[in-house]
């Protein structure tokens, strides 16, 4: 008996697209994008419908688990465009841990992160969903080892900043590099699982 071939792709999530193939609302779906993707395949994780940047799907049912459930603790970074300046002290607050509220209504203090003020990355320009140049506004990198919903901009939103734009450049060592929103590319298996840093087996 044959093992099960599964597949694995990275794609570069465009602006106001949710991170599924199947919705009840009228949205723009994985789906509409221009790659004819195989049956059975899925998010893993998710990036909200105004987020853009990395997303991994793949037919392989366990791999959400392996990545997200597991007790090793795997980063994700991201590059957020915020309203007003930043000042340092409030980038090392962030860094960390602030309180957010989570699902429930719960309180909880993020976990230690990396936080760096940094120059606008001139690969992703956007002038349709970002903040004008000639509107105060900062750049953050932020690299996570953990995923609650909405983290990020939850997190900027309790140091009184508005998060105006949000790209996940990383998942572990799988990049976005220079991909163009919409982008497709197929990874073979044995490569996806050793940039996550993940077990096969």
């Amino acid at each position: 008996m044959t093992n099960k071939v599964y597949q694995y792709f990275k794609i570069h999530k465009p602006y106001n697209m949710v991170s599924q193939f199947i919705s009840s609302h009228q949205v723009r779906l994985l789906g509409d994008l221009n790659y004819s993707f195989p049956e059975g395949i899925h998010a893993i994780g998710r990036l909200d419908n105004h987020s853009e940047g990395l997303l991994l799907l793949t037919t392989n049912p366990k791999v959400t688990r392996l990545l997200f459930q597991g007790e090793t603790i795997h980063h994700r970074t991201y590059l957020v465009q915020v309203k007003n300046k930043v000042s340092e002290e409030t980038a090392q607050k962030l860094s960390k841990g602030i309180n957010i509220e989570i699902k429930g209504g719960q309180n909880y203090i993020t976990q230690p992160c990396k936080v760096e003020i940094i120059s606008k990355p001139e690969y992703f320009n956007n002038p349709l969903h970002e903040i004008p140049p000639h509107l105060p506004h900062t750049w953050l990198k932020i690299q996570l080892t953990e995923g609650k919903f909405h983290q990020v901009r939850k997190m900027v939103a309790a140091v009184h900043h508005k998060c105006k734009r949000l790209i996940r450049l990383s998942i572990e060592d799988i990049e976005l590099g220079t991909m163009q929103s919409g982008e497709v590319i197929e990874l073979e298996e044995n490569e996806f699982f050793q940039l996550l840093k993940i077990s096969n087996y």
